[in-house]
């Protein structure tokens, strides 16, 4: 559903709509209107009621009027005693039409309805005298038809009786002094029904100097004149008396106003009937007739402040509790086409400053408002706070100009306006601009907080009337709380505490810590902030080295895997040229001066080119924090309690943002890889690049993954996988086995082959491969055409050292068939010769003596000669063991002698080791008492020093 703006139902009046009202014009003058002089406005009763609203205080005190001037009671005197601007001449106006009957009751909006609940049928006609305390002076007399007027009291003889009213106080005014209570009480009488409007009493009386006689009287004079005209009045029932009186000693001005308005007070106070000051909801009307001619579509109004109303309801979580009474929807239709919270800010908290009027200022504030938006051709549905536009040098300078000196820069800087930080963080972020959130919010925040008196005790608005004043219907509340939470990242006059915000004219701690933020240079205090939460979130489980920010020659040139992180100036971008890939290449083909051999062993990992300047920047902010905070700690920074807390907490966001950006912008995994082509070699260097999971818990297992799942690392490998490779690689037409450390170490130079974990990898591809005929066989030496411990098919202990050779698999089958068919052979001719031996025993001498001839036996490889005597049963050998290459050569013993036996069944094996150590200089207690205590867990028989 979309709603109507405003402007397309309430229209402003001429002057609103072109701007050429007077600031003045707000200011209803009651001497211009008994003079003559005002504006329509004001001086036609008609106009005048068409936009006067008769609040519930104004009609009661119209009703007390009518009834007094009609003789049928009434209060004689009336005090309006209300704040600064609360609307006490303008109620004094409404009188003065009424009272003075130039036009008929029927022509003036809202009287007949107070004639009649008075049951009066038609006002009498009164003479009006009216008292101004700042157009009179008390020294300087007023010529009327010749007559000369000193005192107040000359003057409401002469505006009621002209020469002949005059007359009866004329020797009281001639001398200064005040007229008895029996001559006011004549003079009214004789003149009534009568009205005397007395305004700004206080200013005229505070005028009179301690026992100075002026000729407007002194000032106790003038307070008798006061005390006898109030006694007076009691006494003719169709007079009346209005007198409007400051309500603060600030606005009575200097000691002498302050001690008028307490005597003025005191004798008004013994008759007086007090009128009730205008209420917030009475003002939406006052200003809505005083600035817009009519609603021209009232049902779509209706429906305007029905979808606010929907709107509040639907998220009430979001908005002040009062926005979910059904009586809201009252409150936005009184107010239309302004929303109420606009009324509440300047009514309850722009009021508490002492020289805002509340309606006169409300009056002016809105006019300028209204005729900007009206001008920008504005299409909200309502006028709200956050549609105030500050960035106009009129509405902003109203605003200001009842605020201490320097709230200028904060609104220039901070809210609105070109220059605006709010219109930058719009103009970057498409999403904030499209409804202008930051600008709005900054505005509804300003509108509730830049008012502070010295009695406030909380400062600030709360989130949800920061909501209230900008959100509209169809929005998301949210993108106005993203808005907010920008503006306190980034506002210098901002402030923000138990979820309330405010701006204040003294800069924040975010201006300190930006200034500080200055001091910091990118190598030499950035950088290594950098590497150190890097290191802190980085674990070397997976690789056999981390190198952070690292130089090329300090990267070893070995085959342990290893991670190389790459500085922040050298980012990744996959966009376009990369830096990352430039430094990469150059760590990757040279270790400082030397060339780099290990080529495949490298990974890297580098910073995203696009958030660079952000952890940078959020670098700044936090080491900024940590030195405001220090100086705080060491009394070095002077700030109070809530600014020490702010700062901690500053400090702990500005950590967490930190943590965030690190792996927000370490996101890059890239390594080098090449293709063999055949027949045409190696192709260039290629770089893959691989992004990480920025939400991730630990980030050395979210590289661990990445690095398994697209290959780029090996931790587990199939033996057909190592089978093919070197088929692919190592086993040529004329060569068919190869050393598999020569393979590993390959593996750890050449790009183009597989990049795995580590040796064990291989060691354990080759153990699981070795009990299967599919993939390979094994030797640990060979000589001439011979394999030494040649094995083929079956589970062996395999050490990966210098004589180790894997056999492609149809070479072992073929040299595994060549061992059968050699050791049948053998087995076939040891049965013959035992065969030969048995005969020959029963022969004689001469054919025992024969020595048979045999042919001469082929070589086959492997194959040692048939042995001649009987089978042999036992077996000893001794062998003296290097003690450095002790562990080696006694697991070349174990393959290669040991298990030639325990492959055999029936074949009893006792292995004893004997140890012999000698030392001239003698064997420590530390050293005797290790070698006896593993020697008892070892369970040596003997274990003995001499």
């Amino acid at each position: 559903m979309t709603l109507k703006p405003w402007r397309e139902i309430a229209v402003p009046h001429e002057d609103v709509l072109k701007g050429t009202f007077q600031q003045a014009e707000f200011a209803a003058d009651l001497s211009r209107v008994h003079d003559g002089t005002a504006t329509p406005e004001y001086q036609n009763p008609a106009l005048f009621f068409q936009r006067t609203f008769i609040t519930e205080g104004m009609r009661l005190l119209l009703d007390s009027v009518v009834k007094r001037l009609a003789g049928k009671g009434g209060d004689p005197v009336i005090q309006l005693q209300t704040a600064f601007g609360g609307g006490k001449t303008h109620t004094m106006l409404a009188v003065y039409h009424l009272a003075k009957g130039e036009a008929v009751a029927s022509d003036l909006p809202g009287v007949p309805a107070i004639l009649d609940a008075a049951r009066v049928t038609e006002l009498p006609r009164a003479r009006i005298a009216v008292l101004d305390g700042i157009k009179s002076s008390p020294n300087q007399p007023v010529l009327r038809d010749g007559q000369a007027i000193r005192t107040l009291w000359g003057d409401l003889a002469w505006q009621l009786g002209k020469a002949e009213g005059y007359a009866l106080v004329a020797e009281a005014d001639a001398s200064g002094t005040s007229p008895g209570k029996a001559v006011l009480e004549t003079l009214l009488s004789r003149y009534a029904p009568c009205v005397i409007l007395i305004d700004e009493l206080v200013a005229y009386v505070r005028q009179f100097e301690e026992g100075k006689v002026l000729t407007g009287g002194s000032f106790d004079s003038n307070l008798s004149f006061v005390q006898a005209l109030t006694e007076a009045l009691k006494a003719v029932p169709t007079a009346v008396l209005l007198a409007s009186l400051p309500e603060s000693d600030k606005e009575a001005g200097s000691q002498r106003g302050v001690r008028a308005l307490a005597s003025l007070s005191h004798y008004f106070g013994r008759i007086q009937a007090l009128w009730k000051p205008v209420g917030t909801e009475e003002a939406f009307e006052i200003v809505r007739r005083r600035l817009f001619t009519n609603i021209n579509d009232k049902l779509a109004a209706e429906m305007v402040c029905r979808a606010f109303a929907d709107y509040y309801a639907a998220n009430s979580e979001e908005f002040p509790r009062e926005t979910q009474e059904s009586r809201y929807f009252e409150r936005l239709m009184r107010a239309y086409p302004i929303h109420p919270e606009v009324f509440d800010r300047l009514y309850e908290d722009w009021s508490s400053l002492d020289n805002f009027q509340r309606t006169r200022g409300v009056l002016k504030l809105m006019a300028k408002v209204i005729h900007r938006l009206w001008k920008d051709n504005d299409k909200d549905p309502l006028i709200m706070p956050g549609s105030f536009p500050l960035e106009d040098a009129e509405t902003r300078n109203d605003l200001i100009y009842y605020l201490p000196p320097g709230w200028d820069p904060v609104v220039e800087r901070d809210v609105d306006g070109e220059r605006a930080e709010t219109t930058e963080i719009e103009n970057r972020d498409t999403r904030l601009g499209s409804v202008q959130a930051c600008r709005r919010t900054a505005r509804a925040i300003f509108l509730g907080s830049a008012p502070c008196t010295v009695n406030q005790m909380v400062r600030g608005i709360e989130l949800e009337r920061v909501a209230l004043g900008v959100a509209q219907p169809g929005q998301q509340v949210g993108i106005y709380k993203d808005a907010l939470r920008r503006l306190a990242d980034r506002l210098h006059y901002l402030n923000s505490g138990n979820n309330r915000f405010w701006f204040d004219t003294r800069p924040n701690l975010r201006r300190e810590m930006e200034d500080r933020k200055r001091r910091f240079q990118d190598k030499e205090d950035v950088f290594p902030v950098i590497r150190d939460r890097i290191q802190k979130v980085l674990a070397s489980g997976l690789f056999g080295g981390i190198h952070i920010f690292t130089a090329s020659g300090d990267v070893p040139d070995d085959w342990q895997l290893r991670l190389v992180v790459l500085p922040p100036d050298a980012a990744f971008s996959r966009s376009g040229q990369s830096l990352a890939i430039d430094r990469a290449g150059e760590i990757l083909k040279q270790r400082g001066e030397q060339p780099r051999f290990k080529q495949n062993r490298l990974i890297f990992l580098a910073a995203d080119y696009d958030s660079v300047s952000r952890l940078k920047e959020q670098v700044r902010s936090t080491m900024a924090w940590h030195t405001i905070v220090s100086d705080i700690k060491e009394a070095k920074l002077n700030l109070d309690v809530f600014q020490s807390r702010q700062a901690s907490k500053s400090l702990e966001d500005a950590n967490d943002a930190l943590r965030r950006m690190i792996r927000e912008t370490y996101k890059w995994i890239i390594a080098p890889m090449q293709e063999a082509r055949p027949g045409k070699g190696l192709s260039e260097i290629r770089w893959e690049h691989f992004q990480l999971n920025a939400g991730a818990q630990n980030l050395s297992q979210d590289i661990e993954r990445v690095l398994k799942e697209n290959e780029l690392l090996i931790t587990e490998w199939a033996p057909i996988h190592l089978a093919k490779m070197l088929k692919d690689w190592f086993w040529k037409d004329e060569v068919k086995h190869v050393h598999p450390l020569e393979v590993w170490q390959q593996t750890c130079k050449q790009l183009y082959l597989p990049r795995l974990k580590e040796d064990t990898v291989f060691q354990a591809t080759l153990g699981a491969g070795a009990e299967s005929r599919d993939f390979f066989g094994f030797a640990q030496g060979r000589e001439e055409e011979r394999y030494i411990g040649f094995t083929y098919g079956k589970r062996t202990s395999l050490i990966m050292d210098d004589s180790l050779l894997v056999i492609e698999p149809g070479a072992a089958a073929a040299y595994a068939d060549a061992l059968r068919v050699a050791e049948d052979a053998e087995r076939a001719r040891a049965a013959k010769t035992s065969t030969d031996t048995g005969s020959s025993s029963g022969s004689t001498g001469t054919e025992g003596n024969k020595v048979e001839e045999r042919p001469g036996k082929e070589y086959k490889p492997g194959i040692a000669e048939p042995a001649k005597s009987a089978p042999r049963t036992s077996y000893y050998g001794g062998i003296d063991l290097d003690p450095i290459l002790a562990k080696k050569q006694f697991a070349d013993l174990v393959d290669e002698v040991i298990q030639q036996f325990t492959a055999r069944s029936g074949v009893r094996v006792e292995i004893s080791v004997e140890i012999r150590a000698e030392s001239s200089a003698g064997f420590d207690d530390g050293l005797q008492r290790a070698v006896k205590e593993n020697c008892n867990v070892l369970k040596f028989k003997v274990a003995e020093f001499e």
